[in-house]
């Protein structure tokens, strides 16, 4: 099967073609463990956790790391991410959503940074995404790899890609590299500095080229600081990357590199230099592939306008005023292709809770009638056939999701052949995570919890008893609290929504 994606690199679709047979190396920006997660962020991370599933459904052995940023010193000029949280934490106690407790010190950037990064874990394992829950070894924090970003630096002054500035802090020498801006476009010429950041005179003159960016900086009075041959300090922010790529996946040059597209120029662009710097080879990633920014209600999510939302907010119901299912939201915002803006709604949402409960159902109905019996089936199969070529095509998810809804509407005579049908698509898409607590196969049963179960029983006693008006009262407080209720002549069936 021939498979396509879109490498922003030479901005146009390519072939891909693995380093090495059956094995693809691939790496992807992570969190910077400062705050929750939002749905944005989630969106980047889960089109690449769907890029990682479809080149296994292909055959492929994929080594995939996501790094977590637990040093929060971000570009020169801008405010230290990790520090400036604990103002957010003071705020976050006093509202509830984080627990008191939960971060003894919320001047201490460590404890911050541990409190946000088992956040995110949880959020993401929630949301299938599957390094975080089968492989969190390749997770590598920031802090765990202090040295190899010495021993990266130490080598890029070496090979005379990077130089000590008048006040001790190294910077890598952009001129060093002519190949600077191939992947943003941003030759040097365009460029006042190297990190987009604000620059002052001062430490402009420092410089050999305004866009020559931070490696290393001393400052003994740093809360985050580490011994290094130019003195007590902290490293840069795109230094990391480069770093745990290397050392994670083992090898100078990747096949894949996944991103938001925000992180195009300046981090990945500085990456690519880092990288080949200290490598002396022509590349560092052989495919970079861009996630395009998520909009809410067709805006763009910010604060002000009081549309920014964490992967918990739609959890807990801070979107549409219900809580919503993990694998819904997950659903949500893998349906809509990669390379085009996301739209997030509430009308999704909802129209992914039908999809996804539609889904769940089937399996259900499948499993019923399997009888135990298990089917063997491949990417032979017409329906796996077609659902993974429009995958191949550049992560075509329409063209998947069509295939998949033709099916469902199809004969299910062999319900073991279609459940293991059903079962391969969803090793793609995740919607039914096993192996967790979370499973929508649980929510999405015939009964509901033991509230809803005890107002159940006392719905079925009240009509029993004729008693219609309490029935009619009992129903509304079942469906005000997230119940589909199905009336029958001698029961009354509930079923709890995804969202």
């Amino acid at each position: 099967m021939k498979i396509n994606f879109y490498n922003s690199l030479t901005n146009q679709q390519e072939e891909f073609q693995s380093i090495q047979d059956g094995i693809v190396k691939m790496y992807s920006c992570g969190p910077t463990v400062y705050d929750f997660a939002h749905i944005g962020n989630f969106r980047s991370f889960l089109f690449g956790d769907l890029m990682r599933r479809f080149l296994e459904l292909a055959g492929y052995d994929v080594q995939h790391v996501m790094n977590i940023t637990d040093v929060g010193h971000m570009v020169e000029g801008e405010d230290d991410k990790m520090l400036a949280a604990a103002t957010r934490v003071k705020e976050n106690k006093k509202s509830g959503r984080v627990p008191e407790g939960a971060i003894a010190d919320p001047d201490d950037p460590y404890q911050i940074a541990d409190y946000y990064t088992k956040a995110f874990l949880d959020d993401a394992n929630k949301l299938g995404y599957k390094v975080a829950a089968e492989y969190p070894d390749s997770m590598p924090r920031a802090t765990d790899h202090i040295d190899g970003m010495i021993k990266m630096i130490e080598r890029l002054i070496e090979r005379g890609h990077a130089y000590v500035s008048s006040d001790g802090v190294v910077y890598y020498s952009v001129e060093s590299f002519p190949e600077y801006g191939k992947l943003s476009g941003n030759s040097l010429d365009k460029l006042i500095d190297g990190a987009g950041q604000r620059v002052s005179a001062d430490n402009q003159q420092r410089k050999k080229h305004p866009a020559d960016f931070l490696l290393w900086k001393p400052d003994r009075q740093h809360i985050m600081k580490w011994d290094s041959p130019w003195g007590v300090g902290y490293p840069g922010w795109h230094i990391e990357c480069s770093v745990m790529a290397n050392a994670k996946l083992g090898r100078d040059v990747i096949d894949i590199h996944t991103g938001g597209e925000d992180l195009i120029f300046p981090h990945h662009e500085c990456e690519i230099a880092q990288s080949c710097g200290c490598s002396g080879e022509s590349q560092f990633a052989n495919y970079w592939v861009h996630a395009r920014f998520l909009f809410v209600e067709g805006k763009k999510m910010s604060k002000s306008r009081g549309n920014f939302f964490t992967a918990r907010d739609v959890f807990e119901g801070k979107v549409t005023g219900k809580p919503v299912h993990p694998a819904v939201l997950r659903f949500e915002l893998i349906k809509s292709h990669y390379r085009s803006n996301m739209n997030f709604t509430k009308k999704g949402l909802s129209d992914s809770a039908s999809t996804v409960m539609k889904l769940i159902e089937l399996r259900q109905d499948l499993e019923s009638r399997s009888d135990g019996k298990v089917a063997e089936v491949d990417l032979g199969h017409p329906v796996l056939k077609d659902f993974a070529e429009a995958l191949a095509d550049d992560l075509n998810i329409a063209g998947a999701l069509g295939v998949m809804h033709t099916w469902i509407k199809s004969d299910h005579g062999d319900a073991a052949l279609s459940l293991a049908i059903w079962d391969k698509m969803n090793s793609v898409l995740a919607i039914a995570p096993t192996g967790t607590n979370d499973d929508p196969a649980e929510s999405a049963g015939s009964g509901g919890d033991d509230e809803g179960e005890a107002l159940r029983l006392e719905m079925v006693a009240a009509r029993e008893n004729k008693d219609y008006a309490r029935s009619d009262e009992l129903r509304d407080k079942l469906i005000a609290a997230g119940y589909d209720v199905q009336i029958g002549k001698t029961d009354v069936t509930i079923k709890k929504k995804l969202a």
